[in-house]
C-alpha cells in the first residue's frame, strides 16, 4: 500500500537516532526515546491550493532529509512501518 498525501502534506520516514554517542557511549534500548524531529521525505502532496485554483509548488522533494516541529506530525502505520505525516508549514529546514 502506498500513501499519497493531499494538499501541502508530506509523508516522512523518521530517522533513527544513533545508539552510540559521538564520545562512544552506547545507549541501551531501555532509554526513553523522544518523538522524532528529523526524517526523510517519502512522498509529497501537490501543494497548497491558491486563491486562483493553482497549486503552490512544494519546497521539499522526495529524498530530502528534513527537520520538523516535534509535536506537529501525525503518526500513521502502514504494513507495520511507521510513517509521519507533516504539513509543509511545520517543516523548519532541509538537512544538506
Amino acid at each position: 500500500m502506498n500513501l499519497r498525501p493531499l494538499g501541502d502534506r508530506v509523508v516522512v520516514k523518521p530517522l533513527t537516532q544513533d545508539e552510540v554517542t559521538k564520545s562512544g557511549i552506547i545507549l541501551p534500548e531501555t532509554v526513553d526515546k523522544e518523538r522524532p524531529e528529523r526524517g526523510e521525505v517519502i512522498a509529497i502532496g501537490p501543494g497548497k491550493v491558491l486563491e486562483n485554483g493553482a497549486f503552490a509548488p512544494m519546497s521539499v522533494k522526495v529524498g530530502d532529509k528534513i527537520v520538523f516541529k516535534k509535536y506537529s506530525p501525525d503518526e500513521v502505520k502502514v504494513d507495520n512501518v511507521e510513517y509521519l505525516v507533516v504539513s509543509e508549514s511545520d517543516i523548519m529546514a532541509v538537512i544538506e
